[in-house]
């Protein structure tokens, strides 16, 4: 069955105060975005690789590709507006069947073993949400000044690479943006089909400000030693 990995990297490093998309930040001597590839290859050799970025770091991007001898096919598009359109932009690319993988770039924790999981999820029910509980206490605003404890068992926390049948996937993204689209998981409910769960990684961690750094040098550490 063929296989299609989106990678969305459209970050700009603005919290992590600096001036380099995140994605280019070294993490242990190679670049985050370098270890999020080399995961997805490692999970499966013969997947097709859709990169979304700014199209001012595509011919940045095959030069970080080539100083760290990433050898793999890996097809460029130009991202959009949203993470909506940069994903709708990822899709347009796929015409055949299969399963589709949407990922965070900055994600560079994910191992092969979740890809796969979420995979063999997807060939059997459609679709692999990949979540995690809520550990942390939770409470709802209300207002300004009002808010009310929530229960956490009710909740967990969404990660990525949401993973479906190109089937379901394609078609759900012919559509306009919405202000509730926060994932693909959001955009497939509002085109009527179900999505199903799948238990993530707590290591599968969002880069995003510069203790996330520690966290992932931290991770890197122990999963080498």
């Amino acid at each position: 069955m063929n296989k299609y990995a989106v990678l969305v990297a459209g970050g700009s490093g603005s919290r992590m105060g600096s001036s380099l998309p995140k994605q280019f930040l070294h993490l242990q001597g190679k670049p985050i975005l370098i270890h999020t590839l080399s995961a997805f290859k490692e999970a499966f050799e013969d997947i097709h690789i859709l990169l979304v970025l700014p199209e001012a770091y595509i011919d940045y991007t095959r030069e970080i590709l080539e100083q760290n001898n990433f050898i793999h096919p890996v097809e460029f598009v130009i991202g959009g507006e949203t993470r909506f359109h940069s994903v709708q932009n990822g899709l347009k690319q796929i015409t055949g069947e299969g399963i589709v993988f949407v990922h965070d770039a900055v994600r560079c924790m994910i191992t092969p073993t979740l890809i796969r999981r979420c995979f063999e999820q997807a060939v059997e029910r459609g679709s692999a949400i990949p979540v995690i509980p809520m550990k942390d206490s939770v409470r709802a605003l209300d207002g300004k000044e009002q808010h009310h404890a929530v229960d956490r068992a009710s909740l967990c926390l969404v990660q990525t690479p949401q993973t479906f049948r190109s089937a379901v996937l394609l078609p759900a993204f012919e559509c306009d943006y919405q202000v509730s689209f926060t994932d693909e998981a959001t955009v497939v409910e509002a085109s009527g089909n179900q999505v199903y769960l799948i238990t993530g990684e707590d290591t599968n961690i969002k880069i995003t400000s510069p203790v996330d750094m520690l966290i992932a040098e931290a991770y890197l550490d122990k999963r080498n030693s």
